[in-house]
Protein backbone atom coordinates (compact mmCIF):
# COMPACT_ATOMS: atom_id res chain seq x y z
CA UNK A 1 0.00 0.00 0.00
CA UNK A 2 1.32 3.36 -0.61
CA UNK A 3 -0.36 6.55 -0.18
CA UNK A 4 1.35 10.65 -0.44
CA UNK A 5 4.68 9.09 0.06
CA UNK A 6 3.60 6.60 2.71
CA UNK A 7 4.32 3.29 2.27
CA UNK A 8 3.08 -0.14 3.88
CA UNK A 9 4.21 -3.75 2.80
CA UNK A 10 3.33 -7.39 4.37
CA UNK A 11 5.29 -10.26 3.65
CA UNK A 12 2.14 -13.30 5.28
CA UNK A 13 2.87 -16.94 5.66
CA UNK A 14 0.38 -19.06 7.34
CA UNK A 15 0.53 -17.17 10.58
CA UNK A 16 3.62 -15.16 10.35
CA UNK A 17 3.83 -11.80 9.03
CA UNK A 18 6.68 -9.57 8.19
CA UNK A 19 6.13 -5.86 8.12
CA UNK A 20 7.39 -2.42 6.26
CA UNK A 21 7.17 0.94 6.29
CA UNK A 22 8.53 4.32 6.56
CA UNK A 23 5.78 5.53 8.57
CA UNK A 24 6.15 4.44 12.25
CA UNK A 25 2.31 6.15 12.62
CA UNK A 26 1.42 3.57 9.74
CA UNK A 27 3.03 1.13 11.05
CA UNK A 28 1.35 1.72 14.77
CA UNK A 29 -2.25 2.42 13.19
CA UNK A 30 -1.91 -1.33 11.34
CA UNK A 31 -1.10 -3.57 14.57
CA UNK A 32 -3.91 -1.40 16.44
CA UNK A 33 -6.08 -2.93 13.75
CA UNK A 34 -4.77 -6.17 14.24
CA UNK A 35 -4.88 -6.10 17.97
CA UNK A 36 -8.52 -5.26 18.14
CA UNK A 37 -9.85 -8.09 15.55
CA UNK A 38 -7.30 -10.68 15.63
CA UNK A 39 -4.76 -12.86 18.07
CA UNK A 40 -1.95 -10.71 18.33
CA UNK A 41 1.60 -10.75 19.09
CA UNK A 42 4.35 -8.00 18.32
CA UNK A 43 7.77 -9.52 18.28
CA UNK A 44 9.41 -6.09 17.17
CA UNK A 45 11.98 -5.82 14.77
CA UNK A 46 12.73 -8.85 13.24
CA UNK A 47 15.49 -10.52 13.88
CA UNK A 48 14.63 -14.54 12.48
CA UNK A 49 11.83 -15.16 10.01
CA UNK A 50 10.92 -18.60 8.54
CA UNK A 51 14.32 -19.28 9.02
CA UNK A 52 16.35 -16.08 7.88
CA UNK A 53 18.60 -14.59 10.36
CA UNK A 54 18.31 -10.59 10.18
CA UNK A 55 21.11 -8.34 11.51
CA UNK A 56 21.47 -4.31 11.01
CA UNK A 57 23.37 -1.83 11.76
CA UNK A 58 23.53 1.49 10.80
CA UNK A 59 25.48 0.33 7.23
CA UNK A 60 22.83 -1.67 6.41
CA UNK A 61 21.04 -5.42 6.81
CA UNK A 62 22.35 -8.57 6.70
CA UNK A 63 20.83 -11.50 5.76
CA UNK A 64 21.87 -15.55 6.16
CA UNK A 65 20.57 -18.65 7.24
CA UNK A 66 23.36 -19.72 9.91
CA UNK A 67 20.76 -21.78 11.96
CA UNK A 68 19.48 -23.59 9.44
CA UNK A 69 23.02 -24.28 7.73
CA UNK A 70 23.86 -25.68 11.35
CA UNK A 71 20.92 -28.34 11.31
CA UNK A 72 21.68 -29.15 7.95
CA UNK A 73 25.07 -30.55 8.47
CA UNK A 74 24.01 -31.78 11.88
CA UNK A 75 21.16 -34.18 10.45
CA UNK A 76 23.31 -35.18 7.87
CA UNK A 77 26.24 -36.30 10.48
CA UNK A 78 28.25 -33.82 9.16
CA UNK A 79 29.15 -31.07 11.65
CA UNK A 80 33.02 -32.30 12.40
CA UNK A 81 33.79 -32.78 8.33
CA UNK A 82 36.57 -31.37 6.38
CA UNK A 83 35.45 -27.94 4.82
CA UNK A 84 35.42 -27.84 0.91
CA UNK A 85 36.85 -25.11 -0.86
CA UNK A 86 33.89 -24.79 -3.74
CA UNK A 87 30.56 -26.29 -3.65
CA UNK A 88 31.10 -28.20 -6.89
CA UNK A 89 34.17 -29.43 -8.41
CA UNK A 90 35.23 -27.10 -11.20
CA UNK A 91 34.56 -27.98 -14.47
CA UNK A 92 32.57 -30.95 -13.10
CA UNK A 93 29.40 -32.14 -15.07
CA UNK A 94 27.13 -34.80 -13.83
CA UNK A 95 25.30 -37.06 -15.88
CA UNK A 96 22.54 -39.14 -15.42
CA UNK A 97 24.66 -41.91 -14.47
CA UNK A 98 26.96 -41.38 -11.82
CA UNK A 99 27.57 -44.59 -10.39
CA UNK A 100 25.44 -47.34 -9.01
CA UNK A 101 21.63 -46.30 -8.12
CA UNK A 102 21.16 -45.44 -4.47
CA UNK A 103 18.59 -47.95 -2.87
CA UNK A 104 16.43 -45.37 -1.20
CA UNK A 105 15.98 -42.29 -2.84
CA UNK A 106 14.13 -40.39 0.13
CA UNK A 107 17.53 -38.93 1.62
CA UNK A 108 18.94 -37.24 -1.01
CA UNK A 109 15.17 -35.81 -2.71
CA UNK A 110 15.17 -34.26 1.26
CA UNK A 111 18.62 -33.12 1.40
CA UNK A 112 17.64 -31.59 -1.88
CA UNK A 113 14.78 -29.81 -1.15
CA UNK A 114 16.31 -28.44 2.20
CA UNK A 115 19.27 -27.05 -0.02
CA UNK A 116 17.32 -25.27 -2.52
CA UNK A 117 15.53 -23.61 0.48
CA UNK A 118 18.81 -22.52 1.41
CA UNK A 119 19.62 -20.61 -2.25
CA UNK A 120 17.00 -17.69 -0.45
CA UNK A 121 20.41 -15.93 1.21
CA UNK A 122 22.74 -18.72 -1.03
CA UNK A 123 23.67 -17.99 -4.71
CA UNK A 124 27.14 -19.41 -4.21
CA UNK A 125 25.44 -22.78 -4.09
CA UNK A 126 22.67 -21.82 -6.45
CA UNK A 127 23.93 -23.63 -9.94
CA UNK A 128 25.04 -27.00 -7.91
CA UNK A 129 21.72 -27.01 -6.07
CA UNK A 130 20.00 -26.98 -9.13
CA UNK A 131 21.94 -29.14 -10.91
CA UNK A 132 21.46 -31.94 -8.45
CA UNK A 133 17.68 -31.10 -8.57
CA UNK A 134 17.61 -32.70 -12.18
CA UNK A 135 18.51 -36.11 -10.52
CA UNK A 136 15.60 -36.95 -8.05
CA UNK A 137 13.79 -38.97 -9.88
CA UNK A 138 16.57 -41.28 -9.76
CA UNK A 139 19.50 -40.43 -8.27
CA UNK A 140 22.92 -42.03 -7.86
CA UNK A 141 25.47 -42.55 -5.50
CA UNK A 142 27.86 -40.12 -7.61
CA UNK A 143 24.83 -37.55 -6.69
CA UNK A 144 24.61 -37.78 -3.28
CA UNK A 145 28.08 -37.38 -3.23
CA UNK A 146 27.80 -34.21 -4.50
CA UNK A 147 25.45 -33.06 -2.18
CA UNK A 148 27.40 -33.82 0.39
CA UNK A 149 30.57 -31.68 -1.28
CA UNK A 150 27.73 -28.98 -0.70
CA UNK A 151 27.48 -29.47 2.44
CA UNK A 152 31.14 -29.33 3.38
CA UNK A 153 31.62 -26.18 1.76
CA UNK A 154 28.72 -24.85 3.91
CA UNK A 155 30.88 -26.07 7.19
CA UNK A 156 33.26 -23.34 5.77
CA UNK A 157 31.24 -20.45 5.60
CA UNK A 158 28.32 -21.28 7.80
CA UNK A 159 27.58 -17.69 8.62
CA UNK A 160 27.51 -16.70 5.41
CA UNK A 161 24.97 -14.05 3.59
CA UNK A 162 23.93 -10.97 1.82
CA UNK A 163 24.54 -7.84 2.80
CA UNK A 164 21.92 -4.81 1.66
CA UNK A 165 24.01 -1.55 2.00
CA UNK A 166 21.74 1.44 3.62
CA UNK A 167 23.50 3.98 0.96
CA UNK A 168 23.28 2.13 -1.84
CA UNK A 169 21.83 3.53 -4.67
CA UNK A 170 18.26 2.43 -6.43
CA UNK A 171 19.41 1.98 -9.80
CA UNK A 172 18.61 -1.60 -11.62
CA UNK A 173 21.12 -3.49 -13.41
CA UNK A 174 21.75 -7.17 -14.41
CA UNK A 175 24.38 -9.51 -15.47
CA UNK A 176 23.08 -12.27 -17.95
CA UNK A 177 25.48 -15.36 -19.02
CA UNK A 178 25.08 -18.60 -20.58
CA UNK A 179 26.93 -22.32 -20.53
CA UNK A 180 26.28 -23.63 -24.21
CA UNK A 181 25.83 -27.41 -24.37
CA UNK A 182 27.25 -27.48 -20.89
CA UNK A 183 24.63 -30.77 -19.90
CA UNK A 184 25.89 -33.80 -21.03
CA UNK A 185 22.86 -35.80 -21.29
CA UNK A 186 20.57 -33.22 -23.73
CA UNK A 187 22.89 -30.92 -24.63
CA UNK A 188 20.89 -27.95 -23.50
CA UNK A 189 22.75 -24.93 -21.99
CA UNK A 190 22.44 -23.17 -18.92
CA UNK A 191 21.07 -19.65 -18.18
CA UNK A 192 22.24 -17.46 -15.32
CA UNK A 193 21.28 -13.87 -14.33
CA UNK A 194 21.99 -11.62 -11.34
CA UNK A 195 20.36 -8.21 -10.61
CA UNK A 196 21.57 -5.73 -8.20
CA UNK A 197 19.63 -2.98 -6.84
CA UNK A 198 22.30 -0.69 -6.73
CA UNK A 199 25.24 -2.80 -5.09
CA UNK A 200 22.80 -5.15 -3.33
CA UNK A 201 22.27 -8.38 -5.05
CA UNK A 202 18.44 -8.75 -5.17
CA UNK A 203 17.43 -11.52 -7.53
CA UNK A 204 19.20 -14.21 -9.55
CA UNK A 205 18.73 -17.82 -11.12
CA UNK A 206 20.14 -20.96 -12.98
CA UNK A 207 18.45 -22.66 -14.77
CA UNK A 208 18.79 -25.29 -18.01
CA UNK A 209 17.22 -24.04 -20.96
CA UNK A 210 14.19 -25.60 -22.52
CA UNK A 211 15.38 -25.99 -26.06
CA UNK A 212 18.78 -26.65 -27.52
CA UNK A 213 20.82 -23.69 -28.71
CA UNK A 214 22.98 -24.13 -32.03
CA UNK A 215 25.12 -21.60 -30.90
CA UNK A 216 27.16 -20.11 -27.92
CA UNK A 217 25.44 -16.70 -29.47
CA UNK A 218 21.79 -18.41 -29.33
CA UNK A 219 22.15 -19.30 -26.24
CA UNK A 220 23.56 -16.49 -24.62
CA UNK A 221 20.81 -14.65 -26.65
CA UNK A 222 18.38 -17.04 -25.02
CA UNK A 223 19.85 -16.09 -21.08
CA UNK A 224 18.96 -12.38 -22.49
CA UNK A 225 15.68 -12.91 -23.13
CA UNK A 226 15.10 -14.96 -19.89
CA UNK A 227 16.98 -11.74 -17.93
CA UNK A 228 14.81 -9.37 -19.59
CA UNK A 229 11.42 -10.74 -18.27
CA UNK A 230 12.91 -10.58 -14.92
CA UNK A 231 14.59 -7.24 -15.06
CA UNK A 232 10.67 -6.38 -16.29
CA UNK A 233 8.96 -7.82 -13.45
CA UNK A 234 11.14 -6.18 -10.83
CA UNK A 235 11.05 -2.70 -12.11
CA UNK A 236 7.39 -2.91 -12.06
CA UNK A 237 7.06 -4.26 -8.29
CA UNK A 238 9.79 -1.14 -7.59
CA UNK A 239 7.35 0.72 -9.09
CA UNK A 240 5.05 -0.57 -6.52
CA UNK A 241 6.92 0.48 -4.03
CA UNK A 242 7.30 3.89 -5.20
CA UNK A 243 10.96 3.42 -6.97
CA UNK A 244 10.82 4.54 -10.96
CA UNK A 245 13.81 3.83 -12.93
CA UNK A 246 14.52 6.84 -14.76
CA UNK A 247 17.24 4.86 -17.41
CA UNK A 248 17.47 2.09 -19.06
CA UNK A 249 18.45 -1.41 -17.21
CA UNK A 250 22.27 -2.13 -18.18
CA UNK A 251 21.83 -5.75 -19.05
CA UNK A 252 25.63 -7.15 -19.26
CA UNK A 253 26.76 -10.21 -21.47
CA UNK A 254 30.26 -11.60 -21.98
CA UNK A 255 28.59 -12.32 -25.95
CA UNK A 256 29.51 -9.38 -28.50
CA UNK A 257 27.30 -11.71 -30.96
CA UNK A 258 24.16 -11.59 -28.66
CA UNK A 259 24.73 -7.83 -28.02
CA UNK A 260 24.76 -7.38 -31.63
CA UNK A 261 21.44 -9.43 -32.39
CA UNK A 262 19.60 -6.89 -30.08
CA UNK A 263 21.02 -4.00 -31.54
CA UNK A 264 20.31 -4.70 -34.77
CA UNK A 265 17.09 -4.20 -36.11
CA UNK A 266 17.73 -7.09 -39.11
CA UNK A 267 16.79 -10.69 -38.58
CA UNK A 268 19.59 -12.57 -39.89
CA UNK A 269 19.40 -16.26 -41.43
CA UNK A 270 21.50 -17.34 -38.19
CA UNK A 271 19.15 -16.19 -35.87
CA UNK A 272 15.64 -16.22 -37.40
CA UNK A 273 14.64 -19.02 -35.65
CA UNK A 274 14.91 -17.33 -32.30
CA UNK A 275 12.73 -14.88 -33.50
CA UNK A 276 10.39 -15.03 -30.48
CA UNK A 277 13.66 -14.36 -28.37
CA UNK A 278 14.98 -11.87 -30.48
CA UNK A 279 11.78 -9.78 -30.35
CA UNK A 280 11.53 -10.00 -26.18
CA UNK A 281 14.88 -8.46 -25.79
CA UNK A 282 14.96 -5.99 -29.08
CA UNK A 283 11.25 -4.67 -27.61
CA UNK A 284 12.61 -3.84 -24.37
CA UNK A 285 15.80 -2.33 -26.32
CA UNK A 286 13.35 -0.15 -27.97
CA UNK A 287 11.04 0.94 -24.99
CA UNK A 288 14.17 2.57 -23.42
CA UNK A 289 13.78 -0.21 -20.28
CA UNK A 290 16.92 -2.14 -20.83
CA UNK A 291 20.74 -1.53 -22.72
CA UNK A 292 22.58 -4.66 -23.75
CA UNK A 293 26.21 -3.70 -23.27
CA UNK A 294 29.13 -5.93 -23.71
CA UNK A 295 31.52 -6.84 -20.38
CA UNK A 296 34.49 -9.15 -20.42
CA UNK A 297 34.48 -12.44 -18.80
CA UNK A 298 36.62 -12.25 -15.74
CA UNK A 299 33.66 -9.07 -15.09
CA UNK A 300 30.86 -11.48 -15.36
CA UNK A 301 29.01 -12.14 -12.05
CA UNK A 302 26.00 -14.33 -13.42
CA UNK A 303 29.24 -16.74 -14.57
CA UNK A 304 28.58 -18.75 -10.92
CA UNK A 305 25.70 -19.68 -11.81
CA UNK A 306 25.88 -21.38 -15.14
CA UNK A 307 29.52 -23.13 -13.76
CA UNK A 308 31.57 -25.04 -11.06
CA UNK A 309 34.75 -22.36 -10.76
CA UNK A 310 37.26 -22.73 -8.56
CA UNK A 311 37.93 -21.63 -5.14
CA UNK A 312 39.65 -18.09 -6.30
CA UNK A 313 36.93 -17.14 -8.91
CA UNK A 314 34.03 -18.16 -6.25
CA UNK A 315 35.37 -16.02 -3.87
CA UNK A 316 36.30 -12.85 -6.40
CA UNK A 317 32.66 -13.12 -7.78
CA UNK A 318 30.81 -13.33 -4.05
CA UNK A 319 32.59 -10.44 -2.52
CA UNK A 320 31.40 -8.21 -5.41
CA UNK A 321 28.07 -9.59 -4.90
CA UNK A 322 28.20 -8.82 -1.14
CA UNK A 323 28.35 -12.39 0.22
CA UNK A 324 30.14 -12.28 3.17
CA UNK A 325 29.99 -12.87 6.82
CA UNK A 326 29.42 -11.05 10.04
CA UNK A 327 30.67 -13.77 12.14
CA UNK A 328 34.42 -13.40 10.84
CA UNK A 329 36.50 -11.29 12.66
CA UNK A 330 37.00 -7.98 10.91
Amino acid sequence: MQDKGKFLGLVVYVDDILLASNDDNLVDSFKAFLSNNFKFKDLGRPSYFLGLEIARNTKGIYLCQRKYVLDLLKDAGLLNCRPASTPMESGKHLDLEEGPSLTDFTPYRRLVGRLLYLCLTRPDITFAVHNLSQFLSKPCEGHMAAAERILRYLKGTIGHGLFFDKNSTMDLSSFSDADWASCPATRRSVTGFAIFLGSSLISWKSKKQSTISRSSAEAEYRAMAQTSCEVTWVRNLLLEFGIRQSRATPLYCDNKAAVYICNNPVFHERTKHIEIDCHTVRNKYLAGELKPLHIKNDLQLADVLTKALPAPALRNIMIKMGFTSIYLPS
